[in-house]
């Protein structure tokens, strides 16, 4: 069974400049390899051979490097914003092409994750989205004093402060497409918060392998240093 996926390519990648000036975010080299030809060959080990690339900064060098797709074992169609429409604004655009549950994925991350198993968890939720999230860990640069009036109870030295972050990486079904308004920039933060509004359920689903979101140059720095170890094999 053929199965969808639409990666958002159309960012101005205004964090990772100078490189972005002369080259869209998508088409940046990790290693030997272009950061939407690792997405799109993770994604066809999937089985996820009909992909959407949703496109703006710098369409054309994204459709002239990319074809239709073929060299890859794919089929690859564009869609080009005429304006900027956001994070989930693109997908709009994609209503009438869109009949089964799809990925969307936005084009700067790298990750390890298991496709199939995340589609075949939401489209067993009852639930018009699912949206991956990450386990983000962080030291904290101090210690952590507790306190009951003049006098210290407790120290607490540089704990961990834990938080889970959106992946980017999310499965819609068709029918979540009547939420988002036409031609409109509108982001997946404001198409969560209308959900929730609306009492709608969200399903999320933890990755556990590597990921990494390609948002600033440290994280460039990072992806370059990573590819060998993680991506090279597969």
């Amino acid at each position: 069974m053929s199965r969808s996926a639409v990666i958002l390519s159309g960012g101005l990648g205004t964090r990772l400049k100078p490189f972005t000036e002369a080259i869209p975010k998508p088409l940046l080299p990790i290693g030997d390899k272009a950061v939407l030809e690792i997405q799109i060959e993770r994604l066809k080990k999937y089985g996820f051979d009909n992909i959407f690339l949703a496109t703006n900064y710098k369409s054309n060098y994204i459709e002239n490097f990319f074809g239709d797709g073929s060299r890859y074992g794919v089929k690859l169609e564009f869609s080009r914003e005429s304006h900027p429409l956001g994070t989930a604004g693109p997908v709009k655009l994609l209503q009438n092409k869109l009949s089964d549950p799809f990925i969307v994925m936005n084009g700067d991350i790298l990750s390890l994750v298991d496709f199939e198993k995340v589609y075949e968890f939401a489209s067993s939720k009852e639930s018009l989205l699912t949206v991956t999230i990450k386990k983000i860990i962080t030291t904290y640069a101090f210690g952590n004093i507790f306190f009951d009036g003049d006098f210290v109870t407790q120290i607490e030295e540089k704990p961990d402060i834990i938080t889970y972050a959106l992946a980017g990486i999310y499965v819609m079904k068709p029918e979540l497409l009547e939420f988002i308004p036409e031609n409109q920039y509108f982001g997946m933060d404001v198409l969560l918060r209308k959900m929730l509004g609306l009492n709608l359920p969200i399903a999320k689903y933890e990755i556990k392998e590597y990921w990494l979101d390609i948002g600033q140059l440290q994280d460039y720095e990072t992806a370059q240093t990573i590819y060998q170890d993680y991506f090279i094999q597969e």
